[in-house]
Formats: structure tokens, C-alpha cells, sequence
């Protein structure tokens, strides 16, 4: 329970800073070549939630429940920031509001990507091209045991 306040809380602060950011100078990001942009936030989350969940103290297998809780906040308030873009963001054209939902897209992919990718427990290398079953097993099938067990503790 702890783990997920903290995930939640981390979210809203970011979110906070970077909607802070974006009504102090957002003017200036979008200035930049618009794939350019989405690639390096993408990037850089998928860099930083790995050391921010670290930093958390979570062990990896924590990682993808508690990125959907960072990411969580970015989603539900950034729709609104879309959906009132001008009051919320005067600074920017209002032409920026598609461009500006991608953006924040991109950076939840990006930290999905951060908490299921290769330093995760979870890993991206369980998935198989043969279909869902070997990317959707059970914790307990996952560790060897019967469907529907949890997996054995050391």
C-alpha cells in the first residue's frame, strides 16, 4: 500500500513540475522538431523511471504496477489540460493542443517502457510471436508452479 501512494505521489509531483515547466516556458519546447521531441521523451523516461522506481526502493517485479501509478496523473489531468488547453496553457497556440497530447503519450510510453523493458523483472523477452500465452502467465506459472498459485518464496 505504501508502495503505491509513493508511486502515486511521485506522479503528481512530476506531474505538477512539468505542467509548471510547460506554462513557464512551453513556448520554447514546441519550437523544436516535433519528432525529435517525442523521440528524446520517450527516451528519457524510459532512462529515468527505471532509476526513479529504483530509487523508491521497489524491487523490480513492483515496477510495471507502480509505473501505471506514476503515469497515472500525466494521463487523467493531461486529458483535461487538452480538453481546456488554452486556460490551462496560455502560452501556447492553441494549434499545440494535438501535438501536446502526443507528447504526453510519448512519455507514458516511454516510462511503460522504463518499467517493463530489459532491466525489468518483467521484461519485454517473456512476450512470444506465437501469441499471449507466454506473455500473460501467472506469477505462479511464471515460477514453475500450477496456474492461479503465487510463486514460491525463498
Amino acid at each position: 500500500m505504501i508502495m503505491r501512494k509513493r508511486a502515486l505521489l511521485t506522479g503528481i509531483i512530476l506531474w505538477f513540475v512539468g505542467a509548471l515547466a510547460i506554462r513557464l516556458g512551453g513556448q520554447y519546447i514546441f519550437r523544436l522538431n516535433l519528432l525529435l521531441l517525442y523521440l528524446l521523451s520517450f527516451a528519457a523516461m524510459a532512462v529515468l523511471v527505471p532509476r526513479i522506481l529504483g530509487g523508491m526502493g521497489l524491487e523490480k517485479d513492483a515496477w510495471p504496477a507502480a509505473a501505471t501509478l506514476l503515469m497515472l496523473p500525466t494521463l487523467i489531468l493531461d486529458s483535461l489540460a487538452c480538453a481546456f488547453f488554452s486556460t490551462v496553457y496560455p502560452n501556447l497556440s492553441p494549434a499545440a493542443a494535438g501535438a501536446f497530447g502526443g507528447w504526453m503519450l510519448i512519455f507514458c510510453g516511454g516510462a511503460a517502457v522504463g518499467a517493463w523493458g530489459p532491466g525489468s523483472a518483467a521484461g519485454l523477452g517473456g512476450w512470444s510471436a506465437a501469441g499471449s500465452a507466454a506473455g500473460f502467465r501467472s506469477a505462479g506459472e511464471a515460477a514453475g508452479g500450477p496456474a492461479g498459485e503465487p510463486p514460491a518464496r525463498l
